[in-house]
């Protein structure tokens, strides 16, 4: 694929890795993703924002042949992490007397992880801009969207704004622009949740400073360029409000079946009062569409057996997953069985600390649940019901 333009001067030389099924060893990506870059030329120098991560190099390379680009004066870097300034040491070696363009943190972290020597870079600050001629760089430090030396970069003249992570979606496409806008608005939901979410009232400064600038184009380090920045910014601007919504949702794993009838029974209460339901056998689940209700959820219920004397280790991992995204829920929830004892409730109260959440009464099940622990079940969806129609937090449809 060649480089494509974004506006004159201004050019996409990204590569799509269309197979790639998990990021960080962590996150799954089922559209794959793409690594974004970006050329701006200008009347006098030529500026490269970003690479790709280094086994893309070659394809990236390419990209950068197809526009002829034999000079190039700086390297800016928004970001440290490899699969977007991985591939700087062979763009130093490829274009002799090119600088790296980065803030200071993201200069001691090239420094420490790609062994660049610092007198190779320039440091910028908040505010802080380089001239390319007819085209102005302008660089905004944007501390923890999500690494803390995060940075975007905004050509003025032509209002387009280079926004790293920020604003991205892992999908791998042959679209330059958005144009499957309810797809990409679910890739960017499930990004936001994965790596934005834990962040929000940085979030909402950066939205709100974004929106000043009046950008007509915004390029993210992943997914397609948002040719209408409002959509993306109007999604991000609900997604970071405080209300959650009358959703409940409850990640579950089950061995001998009692934990997944209290489930069956607790979502069938929900649903007959009226209330939304997202239940997730974890088992089978990918944790990326648990991490898009995250977040929307009023009340998250964990729900779990006990293995030997601790929860379910699946159920374990899915808590731990919870406290670092730390979503806006109001409420949550443990219920679960187990045959002769244990810490089940300890267990998941201990690795659910980072929630802001209003912790219902647990329930638990010995053996298989029987008639009273149902009726356990139909209080507990009676005390959710009641707990968000009184919050001013938790839209409801009886508003």
């Amino acid at each position: 694929m060649a480089g494509r333009e974004m506006k004159p001067g201004i050019y996409y030389v990204g590569v799509q890795d269309w197979d790639r099924e998990i990021f960080d060893a962590l996150i799954p990506t089922p559209d794959g993703t793409s690594y974004n870059a970006y050329v701006v030329v200008g009347s006098e120098k030529t500026a490269l924002v970003d690479s790709v991560e280094p086994q893309k190099r070659e394809a990236y390379f390419a990209n950068l042949d197809s526009l002829k680009i034999e000079k190039v004066d700086y390297i800016i870097s928004n970001h440290a992490e490899q699969d977007h300034s991985g591939t700087i040491p062979f763009l130093l070696d490829r274009y002799p007397g090119s600088k790296v363009v980065t803030n200071l943190k993201c200069r001691n972290f090239l420094m420490e992880h790609l062994l660049i020597p610092e007198e190779l870079f320039i440091v910028k600050g908040d505010g802080d801009t380089l001239s390319l001629g007819d085209k102005t760089m302008e660089f905004m430090i944007a501390p923890w969207v999500h690494w803390p030396e995060t940075m975007f970069s905004y050509v003025r003249e032509d209002k387009v704004l280079f926004s790293c992570d920020f604003l991205g979606s892992h999908i791998a496409t042959s679209d330059l622009f958005v144009r499957d806008e309810p797809k990409v608005y679910e890739a960017a939901k499930r990004y936001y949740a994965e790596i934005m979410m834990p962040f929000r009232s940085q979030v909402r400064r950066h939205l709100e400073r974004i929106r000043s600038l009046n950008v007509d184009m915004i390029g993210p380090s992943h997914g397609p360029i948002w040719e209408k920045p409002d959509f993306i910014l109007d999604a991000y601007g609900e997604w970071v409000k405080d209300e959650a919504e009358n959703l409940v949702l409850i990640p579950y794993v089950t061995m001998h079946g009692s934990t997944e009838k209290m489930v069956e029974h607790l979502v069938d209460a929900l649903i007959r009062r009226g209330i939304s339901v997202a239940p997730f056998n974890l088992t089978y689940t990918d944790l990326g569409k648990i991490a898009i209700n995250l977040v929307d959820a009023a009340t998250i219920i964990v729900a779990a057996p006990m293995v030997l004397a601790g929860p379910h280790p699946t159920a374990v991992h899915a808590a731990a997953l919870v406290n670092c995204l730390r979503p806006k829920a109001k409420f949550a929830g443990i219920i679960g069985s187990f045959g002769w004892g244990g810490k089940l409730v300890e267990t998941f109260a201990g690795l659910l600390g980072n929630l802001q959440a209003e912790f219902l009464e647990p329930i638990l099940v010995k053996g298989y649940p029987k008639p009273e622990d149902l009726e356990k079940l139909e209080k507990l969806a009676d005390d959710i019901l009641e707990r968000h129609m009184a919050s001013d937090l938790v839209r409801t449809d009886h508003e």
